[in-house]
């Protein structure tokens, strides 16, 4: 692996009310590999927990900012990172990834007056190969979520770190997921509900993706209130029992070399 490379959870909160009371911070994921630094699904929070990180992360040494979709919690910062990164356009540096959805139509959640800032800024679609620098990743299969959605999966050396974000679960998710060296996943709730779970999934999607995806690391995160009231450290346990894969429930600040 490239010597340094990590990622850092600085939020893991998810779903309308832990998000509203900060029950976990909402703030997006910090991936390090190859030199680059990447903001995945800043929401809110995110600049503030960049700052208050130990050691801080500078925003000015950010590369590059990746949405999965346009729902708030995943993208309220966007547009302050792309501000910030570029020194308020003085510095025409850093590239910009997000679906079609984000960029374009009524649900577009970057400002026009900043499109110009970034280097460059790249409209995803489903399964495709982009690249930051020498590190490569691809988009995967659309997700079942109201917005358009992907994942992303990234190579490094070799390895291949997943992030399974918001959707309901179906079998197609193999086809983007399987045999993921590291795969974070959100885990919004604890048990099925008729309607959250179409768009959403539960601790106990995760006793069906195990198997199927076959993961050498499973990472929980984007907890929901349900989750958090089960104690997601000591669901992850009894799950990694349960299948005999690693599980971990990520805590605001947890940092996991790759």
């Amino acid at each position: 692996m490239t010597e340094g490379a990590y990622i850092k959870f600085l939020g893991t909160g998810g779903a309308r009310y832990v998000v509203a009371k900060q029950l976990r911070y909402s703030a997006g994921v910090f991936l390090h590999a190859y030199g680059e630094n990447i903001i995945i699904d800043p929401g809110p929070g995110t600049l503030v927990r960049m700052t208050k990180s130990k050691p801080a992360l500078d925003v000015g040494k950010l590369n590059a900012i990746m949405l999965t979709h346009s729902h708030i919690d995943h993208v309220s910062d966007a547009n302050v990172l792309v501000d910030a990164m570029t020194e308020g356009g003085e510095r025409r540096l850093g590239k910009l990834f997000a679906p079609r959805e984000c960029l374009e139509g009524p649900d577009a959640v970057i400002f026009n007056y900043l499109r110009g800032f970034p280097e460059e800024i790249v409209t995803l679609e489903e399964e495709s190969s982009y690249q930051i620098g020498d590190l490569k990743f691809y988009t995967s299969i659309r997700h079942r979520h109201p917005a358009e959605t992907y994942g992303f999966i990234f190579t490094i050396e070799g390895k291949k770190l997943s992030f399974l974000v918001d959707t309901g679960f179906f079998e197609g998710l193999k086809q983007s997921y399987a045999d993921s060296d590291v795969l974070v996943v959100n885990t919004v709730l604890r048990k099925f509900k008729s309607g959250a779970s179409e768009r959403h999934l539960s601790l106990e999607d995760l006793g069906k993706l195990i198997p199927l995806l076959k993961p050498r690391k499973l990472i929980m995160t984007h907890f929901g209130m349900t989750m958090l009231r089960a104690r997601p450290w000591e669901l992850a346990e009894e799950l990694s029992k349960e299948t005999g894969v690693e599980v971990i429930a990520a805590s605001d600040g947890t940092k996991v070399e790759i």
